[in-house]
């Protein structure tokens, strides 16, 4: 007769069971970098405003600011290096440097952007829109002759600098990779984007001052001097969107039989077209708010003028500069008028670099599932 018999007991597991191990340390709660920022800007602030008491100063908003955030750094580094350990608490060190960094950079935009529009919405109106300065000292008139001329000048700059700039980007990169002429067009893109914008508006004054006389002021020689500044942020912000284009896609494409033009226009452009179209924008803003080569090329005129190849023409930032430099009675309103060209000019930028995301969203690449 077989005889089955049990299976031997497992130990008994004593009344307190082994904690399980842990790859971690304790955690610090969510809400305590918070709690430490209050405590460091409310400790700063009582001993900042004890010294300001003391001393009959105001308050210094500034160094309360610098010193709650070197306070704030070294508590969070401190109390999560003992709670959470050494590799957690460095980690919260560098993400508030980077923090602290982040709020500073902001601090100049922000403060720009309050000031322009606090004092350029004081001079804005339905005249400042539709009047120019024809005719007009003191009070009154607008900046529309300004508006359409800037926007006139920095189209031609975009029709002359972006063909010229996507074209040598793609010789840099889909045909002239490790041959010298690729090599010197590259030393001396990197050298033009280092190029001071007054150069740039001196070379456009010259180069037309040898077929039309040294008096000449055009409108299209402003977008030349402006295209001498945008062709180099082209080149390099389409060169390094064209980089990004992984090779696979260009050689399955080699591999179905198209040509290499064929590939370059209907994958790899399609592919990097969001950020071409961002590089392009960048390349605007960058030399839409010129002054100095405006000044020298297309003058100042206070006149509409539509035509780019014949006389002087207006711009919204020597139209600023004028109103600023040369104030006339009463001057409150030559600076009115001068806030008021400073903020439509930063709406434009920023409607384009609007427009700039929708256009890149539309035309980029539709994502598989």
């Amino acid at each position: 007769m077989t005889v089955t018999t049990a299976p031997a007991p497992s130990p008994t597991s004593t009344s307190e069971e082994a904690a399980p191990l842990r790859l971690t340390n304790g955690r610090l709660p969510g809400w305590a970098p918070w709690v430490l920022l209050g405590i460091s800007a409310a400790t700063v602030a009582l001993l900042f405003g004890v010294v300001s008491l003391a001393g009959d100063a105001p308050f210094n908003i500034a160094g309360w600011a610098i010193v709650s955030a070197l306070v704030y750094l070294a508590l969070v580094t401190i109390i999560s290096t003992v709670v959470e350990g050494r590799r957690k608490g460095v980690d919260r060190l560098v993400t508030g440097i980077v923090t602290v960094a982040f709020l500073i950079a902001m601090v100049p935009l922000v403060s720009v952007a309050i000031t322009v529009i606090t004092n350029g919405i004081a001079g804005i109106s339905a005249e400042f829109f539709t009047n120019s300065m024809r005719n007009v000292v003191g009070e009154g008139g607008g900046a529309l002759h300004a508006i359409v001329g800037t926007l006139l000048i920095t189209l031609a700059a975009a029709a002359i600098s972006i063909p010229i700039g996507l074209f040598t980007a793609i010789y840099l990169i889909e045909y002239g990779a490790g041959k010298r002429l690729a090599r010197g067009i590259t030393f001396f893109v990197d050298v033009m984007t280092g190029i001071p914008s007054i150069v740039a508006g001196l070379f456009a004054f010259a180069l037309f001052a040898l077929f039309f006389g040294p008096g000449v002021r055009m409108g299209i020689m402003g977008s030349v001097a402006l295209s001498v500044l945008m062709i180099p942020v082209v080149v390099r912000s389409t060169e390094e969107m064209l980089r990004l284009v992984p090779n696979e896609l260009r050689e399955a494409a080699y591999a179905l039989g198209v040509p290499k033009w064929l590939t370059i226009v209907k994958v790899v452009l399609p592919t990097s077209i969001a950020g071409i179209t961002t590089g392009i924008m960048l390349s605007i803003s960058r030399v839409i708010g010129e002054t100095a080569p405006l000044l020298i090329t297309a003058g100042m005129a206070t006149s509409m003028n539509y035509n780019l190849f014949e006389g002087r023409m207006a711009s919204l930032p020597v139209f600023v500069y004028t109103q600023y430099m040369n104030q006339g009675i009463p001057g409150w309103a030559y600076l009115d008028r001068a806030w008021a060209g400073a903020l439509v000019l930063i709406v434009i930028v920023m409607v384009l670099n609007l427009l700039a995301r929708l256009i890149a969203r539309i035309f980029a690449p539709k994502m598989g599932r």
